[in-house]
């Protein structure tokens, strides 16, 4: 019996990349090397992502194939295939970029104080020869394009070995032109001079453009750092020590050396350094940072705790249930890296752009040349040389290729910061398109668990003691139920009576003897039927009983010393902001359905609560139904997002054109889903759409922007106006407008950092 091979996925951070072309040219070499089965580099983050056959091809012909593109393998890289293991290689990595960073602006700084230097000597020595002031600018630019411009060249001459061009290519040989022919006419005047060239040299553009297109990169590679500044924040939350219980000594022992099941004490004003379940004590926990939610969330005994969240007041004791890479914290940051290193469909185009771009950049600073060489006006060598190296210069590829992984960057990052974690560029860019939305009821909409909704006492008895009775019995019950009645009871300051003889009867309900003032009282919580067979009338209750359990309204009745004592409701609660969810979703155009494996009645009375109309109420439906009713959906034309939290929900989820999982539900289900509510907060259903929304937004306006800026200005850098005006662009200029181009996409993609999520637009 066959089985389809396993897969396996590589993140490698790739140096060397500065436009698109160079993505593409990577993409290629990985995806026809053997075993490879897809590959994503993404300019933004410097990152390869590769998902290839381990049977079939390894690590080391992975990083070859990058290598053969003309292309290096940053060293820091880990085995299981994310660029990084832990925060401290994270700030690794950083700190690499950021020396490479500090040394481009400080070239870029020279080059520019050269530059105008020499722009100034000419200006101000007028009354010199030209020949001198060549001769005196020789030197400087001479050193500004070899030391700055330096890394174009080994760049170009990489890229130039393995048959390739790149944006590289472009400044190299128009920084050349332009200092080749001042050296020429600066160290052979007389051969200038008797070929009919002007003495004038082009050392201030030279230097300039290599100052320019510097300060550009290193402008960039700020702004970029600020896009994918989410992945650090998310690092720094998880602690480096972790204060360890053992036998009732504490000592605190570092992160790395906890193990699921170990105790572990979190006092105030700490992090809570691993997942665990509360031991003992209580306190509030903030975990705004992970799920966006603004107030701290009270825990206690039993209750689940986030590593990476802050423990505002009370100690507390965990038990560990998940440390290292299966950590929520983990799993979120490499969510975040995961998405941010994905490509958007909606980059095809300038990907197919830009793959060609830099050979027809090529070949029309060529033809433009010639053209002006042979039938430019005079001086034609002059404006034939100023017109090919403005070309050359202001043709930069790299705002399309920036254009949507930056936006991705930053809205992906934003995402993650208000609790909502998006798995790719893909499955934002489809959540942009959603028209209908599908919400699972039990756990999505509702708690997913019965509360106690009201507790009415019999003639004889009080509410406070009908609810003190039954909470102290059900301490020993595992049913949901019971859980509930004990919440309660706590909660109002009792249920902690002591119990002898308890018994739980499958299915019905539990009986026993509570310790009440002294005196031993025979209890029974349950089902009427249960008290039916205990040999109990209800009496006068049977009616209100009856009247009590409607649709989603379940009942325990209790009886003391053989008589009714009162009666308590049960039901599964909606959630605080299932409404507004609702509201907000059809607010924005967006329809809203209910699907639920419950009876018509009881989900019709949640849709009613929530603001679904009952026509759009899809219930008696059974797991495996689902995944069909959602296909029913998009049969009819409809963008269809599913929002589920069950087991039960996965198949529907991976069904949908778009599958949202709640945070707080099974792992199978936010496996499945394309985006995951971190706080299981219904209303975050909104703030996905509205972030997905703003950041294809942002994509078309920088992908018009990359494609406007090259369409507009390469025809006036040809020449274009001078025949109208008498204007040929200055390369200087030309280096200025390229480098402002890139970082202009990288700013207005920053602008999704302080989008506003809370409500849908």
């Amino acid at each position: 019996m066959s089985s389809e091979p396993s897969t396996a996925q590589l993140a490698l951070p790739v140096e060397g990349m500065t436009c698109a072309s160079c993505v593409n040219r990577i993409e290629r070499f990985l995806k026809r090397t053997p075993g490879v089965e897809d590959a994503v580099v993404n300019l933004a983050t410097e990152v390869a992502t590769i998902r290839y056959l381990p049977d079939r091809v390894g690590r080391s012909e992975i990083i070859g194939a990058i290598e053969d593109a003309g292309y290096d393998v940053r060293p820091v890289a880990r085995a299981d295939g994310a660029p990084v293991a832990s925060e401290a290689d994270e700030v690794a990595v950083e700190a690499a970029r950021a020396r490479e960073t500090r040394e481009i602006l400080v070239q870029a700084v020279v080059s520019i104080t050269i530059a105008v230097g020499i722009m100034a000597l000419m200006l101000l020595g007028r009354s010199m020869p030209m020949e001198d002031l060549n001769r005196i600018a020789i030197l400087p630019a001479t050193f500004v394009q070899v030391w700055a411009g330096g890394r174009f060249y080994r760049a170009a001459w990489r890229a130039a070995r393995h048959g390739a061009a790149n944006m590289d290519t472009l400044i190299a040989i128009g920084t050349s032109a332009a200092w080749g022919y001042s050296v020429l006419v600066t160290l052979a005047p007389s051969f200038a001079t008797a070929a009919g060239l002007e003495p004038a040299a082009y050392f201030d553009s030279s230097t300039i453009i290599i100052g320019f297109v510097l300060l550009g990169r290193w402008l960039e590679a700020r702004a970029k750092n600020q896009a994918s500044g989410a992945i650090r924040r998310l690092l720094a939350l998880e602690p480096p020590m972790a204060r360890l219980v053992d036998r009732d000594v504490e000592r605190d022992v570092p992160l790395a050396e906890v193990q699921p099941g170990d105790l572990v004490r979190v006092r105030p004003g700490d992090r809570v350094p691993v997942d665990g379940r509360v031991v003992s004590g209580s306190s509030a926990v903030d975990q705004s940072m992970l799920t966006g939610e603004s107030m701290p969330v009270e825990v206690a005994t039993g209750d689940e705790v986030i590593g990476g969240t802050l423990n505002t007041s009370g100690s507390f004791v965990l038990r560990t249930t998940r440390v290292g890479r299966e950590t929520a914290l983990a799993r979120i940051v490499d969510l975040v890296r995961q998405a941010q290193g994905s490509k958007a469909p909606i980059q095809r185009l300038a990907d197919r752009v830009s793959e060609v771009f830099v050979p027809v950049v090529l070949v029309a600073a060529a033809l433009t040349f010639v053209a002006w060489y042979a039938i430019g006006p005079e001086p034609r060598l002059t404006l034939a040389l100023t017109a090919f190296v403005s070309v050359l210069i202001i043709a930069c590829p790299c705002a399309m290729g920036l254009a949507t992984p930056t936006a991705i960057m930053a809205g992906s990052g934003r995402g993650a910061e208000a609790g909502v974690l998006i798995r790719g560029g893909e499955a934002l860019e489809t959540a942009h398109r959603i028209d209908t939305i599908v919400f699972d009821k039990t756990g999505t909409l509702t708690e997913g668990r019965p509360a106690v909704d009201e507790v009415i006492a019999a003639p004889g008895f009080d509410a406070t003691t009908v609810l003190d009775l039954a909470g102290s019995l059900e301490v020993g019950s595992e049913h949901p139920a019971g859980e509930a009645i004990v919440e309660r009871a706590r909660a109002a300051g009792g249920g902690g009576r002591a119990v002898s003889g308890f018994r739980a009867i499958a299915g019905r309900g539990v009986a026993g003897s509570v310790d009440l003032d002294g005196r031993e009282r025979r209890v029974v919580v349950g089902t009427t039927r249960l008290l039916a067979d205990e040999g109990i009338d209800l009496g006068p209750l049977a009616d209100a009983i009856g009247a009590a359990g409607g649709p989603g309204t379940g009942v325990a009745v209790v009886a003391v010393d053989g008589s009714p004592a009162g009666y308590l409701t049960l039901r599964d609660r909606v959630k605080p902001s299932s409404a507004a969810a609702v509201a907000a979703a059809r607010g924005a155009g967006i329809d809203v359905w209910l699907l639920s494996g419950d009876s018509r009645p009881v989900a019709e009375s949640i849709a009613s609560e929530v603001g679904i109309p009952r026509d759009h109420v899809i219930a008696d439906v059974l797991p495996e139904d689902k995944a069909a009713q959602i296909a029913r959906l998009r049969s009819e034309g409809r963008v269809v997002a599913m929002v589920g939290d069950g087991v039960n929900d996965a198949p529907a989820l991976a069904s949908a054109d778009l599958g949202i999982a709640i945070g707080t539900g099974a792992d199978v289900a936010i496996e499945a889903a394309d985006v995951t509510l971190v706080g299981g907060d219904p209303l975050a259903v909104a703030a996905a759409i509205r972030l997905s929304r703003a950041t294809m937004r942002v994509v078309r306006q920088n992908l018009a922007w990359a494609f406007g800026y090259n369409v507009v200005l390469i025809p006036v850098a040809m020449g274009l106006l001078y025949p109208f005006f008498g204007i040929l662009l200055n390369p200087g200029l030309a280096a200025g407008a390229m480098a402002l181009s890139s970082v202009s996409v990288v700013v207005n993609s920053l602008r999704l950092r302080s989008l506003s999520l809370r409500a849908l637009a």
